[in-house]
């Protein structure tokens, strides 16, 4: 009998300590998740200025093809509708809100997403790129003037990269046409369409400017991010719990 009772004392200890174990380790878990919650915050904003206006000549830059990713910030189809695979938080719950409202009653600017969420980014995390695609839509090219991908890793501290490019429709080549409505087929008109289109090809998308930005962020710091055309707002707040 006395040798059961050992035994049984045995279990309960053997038990008693794995439960204890268990509820160290979830313990430790979440205090290191608290640790690492911040809230994110980006605000993607276009100048109002016309694309003659912009200095830079950026038609002839190649372009990578998009990153292949599964993660999408922010991406407005065809439709209107939007996706994210995030859940997201509305502009006027932003901290970066009210910046985002100044800079576009200025007249100067129109925000074309605005928009935040919670994560947990722990130490040497590797971040997925997320997709973006918003402004007007270009039917000819069948995407978003506004597209690239947003990258956040952790080391000692937050990095973000931006990757983004504001493209436009391209030139479309003509034909002569005279007043009857028939193409003129004179010698003189044709040397003019050629020299014409040569000048002017037919291309569905011409770059404009682009964002290639990497920056390192600390808590309750705004990052501005900007090229001629587009600027980028960026906020990380740490989450205390």
């Amino acid at each position: 009998m006395q040798t059961d009772s050992n035994r049984l004392c045995q279990r309960l200890a053997h038990t008693l300590l794995a439960v204890l174990l268990a509820i160290t380790s979830v313990a430790a878990h979440a205090q290191q998740g608290s640790d690492n919650l911040y809230r994110a915050e980006f605000v993607i904003l276009e100048r109002i200025i016309a694309p003659d206006a912009v200095n830079e000549r950026m038609a002839s830059h190649q372009v990578k093809p998009p990153v292949n990713t599964r993660k999408t910030l922010y991406s407005v189809a065809g439709d209107g509708s939007t996706h994210s695979s995030l859940k997201l938080s509305g502009r006027n719950q932003l901290y970066l809100g009210n910046a985002a409202n100044r800079l576009e009653n200025s007249g100067k600017y129109r925000v074309l997403m605005a928009t935040g969420w919670y994560q947990s980014f722990p130490q040497n995390y590797q971040g997925e790129p997320l997709r973006v695609e918003i402004g007007d839509w270009l039917s000819r090219a069948g995407q978003r003037e506004i597209e690239g991908h947003i990258k956040i890793d952790r080391k000692r501290y937050l990095h973000v990269n931006v990757h983004l490019n504001h493209w436009q429709e391209g030139k479309v080549a003509t034909s002569a046409v005279t007043a009857s409505g028939e193409p003129d087929a004179t010698p003189e008109s044709s040397a003019a369409v050629g020299a014409e289109q040569n000048l002017e090809p037919e291309v569905p998308l011409e770059l404009l400017t682009w964002i290639r930005e990497t920056r390192r962020m600390r808590s309750e710091e705004i990052h501005f991010l900007d090229s001629p055309t587009i600027g980028v707002l960026i906020f990380f707040r740490k989450v205390n719990r």
